[in-house]
């Protein structure tokens, strides 16, 4: 598994891949959060706090993460490496998880100068520091799980088809219905059981600050759903 990961890495910053979503990352929440005239400004909001970004950050990365992980399985079938992937001495689940990690890893590298806004919200608060530390930190770790989820999506779709734009577009489709799908299905039908099933509600959970084994449990079930279906599928081609 560590030498899929660490391929899957190399590749990543190998070429401009790594760097433009990193850079992409940045570049549209730098612009929603402090240049754009929007309700997300941080500077015109008068409150001294990181829910805008929490806020933006899940649709960003709805697009960004589909982006990263539809070459994953995608692009060996399409350069014919898949039966070679396949036969290397490890079993499928670690090479999903490589894979899995890889993309996860280079996502994490790609939040980690966002506490950079912490420090500036941090330094403009009246009085000074005046920030919830609490909820920042649990939005931190809900996005975190978010990003796990969405990124077994992704690693599932890429082994769905040799095209990656047909990954990308299922993957986009799929984090959208469990991210926001329940949620709108639950306001139209007036019934809040509903929204329980999707990310949106346990997301908004952990971002309260208090982090709930339940809402834990369900992004881990969820990663894991994946990977799993992944391997499944995987074993078919095998076959």
């Amino acid at each position: 598994m560590r030498a899929i990961l660490f391929k899957e890495f190399r590749s990543f910053f190998g070429s401009p891949i790594g760097y433009l979503v990193i850079a992409i990352f940045l570049l549209l929440n730098g612009l929603f959060l402090w240049v754009f005239e929007n309700e997300y400004n941080i500077l015109n909001s008068g409150f001294a706090d990181m829910t805008p970004f929490f806020t933006i950050a899940p649709w960003i990365l709805l697009f960004l993460i589909p982006a990263v992980t539809m070459r994953s399985f995608s692009d060996e079938k399409k350069q014919g490496t898949m039966e070679l992937l396949l036969t290397k001495p490890m079993s499928l689940t670690e090479i999903v998880s490589g894979k899995f990690l890889g993309a996860f890893v280079l996502l994490i590298i790609a939040i980690i100068p966002t506490l950079v806004y912490v420090k500036v919200i941090y330094d403009l608060g009246l009085p000074e520091g005046n920030l919830d530390f609490g909820s920042t930190l649990g939005s931190y770790f809900g996005l975190l799980f978010l990003m796990a989820a969405y990124t077994s999506i992704g690693i599932f779709t890429s082994s769905l088809s040799d095209n990656q734009i047909v990954a990308f577009l299922l993957a986009v489709l799929l984090c959208f219905i469990l991210y926001f799908g329940f949620q709108g299905i639950s306001g139209y039908a007036d019934i809040e059981l509903i929204s329980l099933f999707g990310m949106d509600s346990h997301y908004k959970s952990m971002s309260r600050g208090v982090i709930d084994t339940r809402d834990v449990i369900y992004f881990i079930s969820v990663t894991v759903l994946f990977i799993l279906l992944t391997v499944n599928k995987l074993k078919s081609y095998k076959l």
